[in-house]
């Protein structure tokens, strides 16, 4: 695709000319990749979600509370009778109470919508992570495997010290969650414990 008479990758070069030069053109990328991926996930965003998120977004700044100050201050003044105006809803207000309530409702309904939205994207990102961690996890796994045969091969002692032997174990996260969920567990027995010696 054209733009000015460039095509995309001459627009994106000129645009890789400002980066900041204190930063990796892998930071660089890194960064336009998650920007890109949250347009995407904007742009895939049905027309519902789109008016959730632009009620959310507004009543979500101090400009939702400005307009609310001005229509309440308006609304028990013209109903006070002292200004001319027929008081439509006079004291205490029950025309008002139901509009509020009933404003109250829907926005905490586009409220949930978004944060269902948020969620799933949320939990998106937890998976990805995770792979990635683990995907990490098993290189790091197999270039320490692959260090200690080279130095077995070129007659390198191991320091008897050394946590190589460990870090070469292949992490599962099964027992991981496992061993987080049994010493949580534990501190919560030893929580109680405390708790009833203290007593």
């Amino acid at each position: 695709m054209q733009q000015g008479g460039m095509n995309e990758e001459e627009f994106e070069y000129l645009d890789y000319e400002n980066d900041n030069p204190l930063l990796s053109k892998v930071i660089e990328r890194n960064i336009r990749t998650i920007i890109r991926l949250r347009l995407q996930a904007a742009k895939k965003r049905n027309f519902q979600d789109q008016i959730a998120d632009t009620i959310t977004s507004f009543s979500g700044h101090i400009v939702f509370v400005y307009v609310h100050i001005v229509w309440f201050g308006a609304w028990i003044i013209l109903n006070t009778g002292k200004i001319g105006v027929h008081p439509f809803d006079p004291f205490p207000y029950g025309l008002l109470t139901m509009v509020v309530s009933l404003e109250a409702i829907f926005l905490s309904t586009f409220v949930l919508i978004s944060q269902n939205r948020l969620s799933e994207e949320t939990e998106y990102r937890a998976n990805l992570n995770l792979q990635i961690a683990l995907l990490t996890e098993h290189e790091v796994t197999r270039v320490l495997q692959m260090l200690d045969a080279i130095q077995d091969k070129m007659g390198i002692d191991n320091d008897e010290d050394s946590e190589l032997a460990d870090l070469e174990m292949e992490t599962k996260p099964e027992d991981v969650l496992t061993e987080i969920e049994r010493l949580q567990q534990l501190a919560l027995k030893r929580k109680k414990l405390k708790k009833r010696t203290q007593r």
